[in-house]
């Protein structure tokens, strides 16, 4: 089945060329011109598999759009933005976005992007269940557990910790983890891997320490009971 997608985009000409790069992918598409369609467009369709939302929007805006989806769904948001510096990029993860695109950009860099990230997010792995100590992932259902207690992650947290657990006792560093999680082209820094770290650590709770800190290098995933 092709994978459906959310574009919310108030100036109608970028949201047609967005819609045409993706649609010659082959994937279905659904627009919206404003925060609130694109909430209420969302809410209506349960089968969106990922969203790009552009900051600047009327009614609602963008990361109010992000952090509304989040209180009912984990699916993959993109930001889609003028706005380039740090501290927005910082806040669009900070409501729970997976990846932040600035305008302008390459179409066939923003296509791999997108097709990456609905890869990562729903390829089909063998294994059904991944247990290490006292957590716990339902790789089909993206559930994790900590101490037997549900764990509310991003998909870029789910996409991290999976990565890391799949790959444990392995010491990688920032650029090692950017390349191998959120793309190869991606544009993120030191602080995007620490942001997503710390997060993670705090809503693991105790097995946020099966998470280790290699002083001047990087981060390893290993659990010692």
């Amino acid at each position: 089945m092709n994978k459906t997608i959310l574009i919310a985009e108030d100036e109608s000409r970028m949201r047609i060329l967005v819609s045409d790069f993706l649609t010659m992918e082959d994937y279905n598409i659904l627009e919206a011109k404003d925060g609130r369609q694109a909430i209420d467009i969302f809410m209506k369709n349960p089968n969106i598999h990922l969203v790009i939302l552009d900051v600047m929007m009327p009614y609602y805006n963008g990361w109010e759009v992000c952090e509304e989806i989040r209180k009912m769904s984990n699916v993959p948001i993109i930001m889609l933005t003028a706005k380039n510096t740090e501290p927005d990029e910082l806040n669009g993860f900070k409501y729970g976005a997976d990846e932040y695109i600035t305008k302008p950009f390459s179409p066939s860099i923003f296509v791999a992007r997108v097709n990456a990230l609905i890869k990562r997010t729903y390829c089909t792995l063998e294994q059904d269940e991944i247990i290490k100590g006292n957590l716990s992932i339902n790789v089909n259902k993206h559930k994790v557990t900590a101490n037997k207690i549900p764990v509310d992650l991003s998909q870029t947290e789910y996409n991290l910790l999976l990565y890391m657990i799949q790959n444990e006792g392995q010491v990688f560093n920032r650029n090692q983890l950017l390349n191998n999680v959120w793309g190869y082209d991606y544009q993120g820094t030191d602080r995007t891997i620490d942001t997503h770290i710390n997060r993670l650590r705090i809503k693991l709770k105790d097995c946020g320490n099966y998470i280790q800190t290699i002083r001047g290098y990087g981060y390893k995933f290993e659990v010692n009971l």
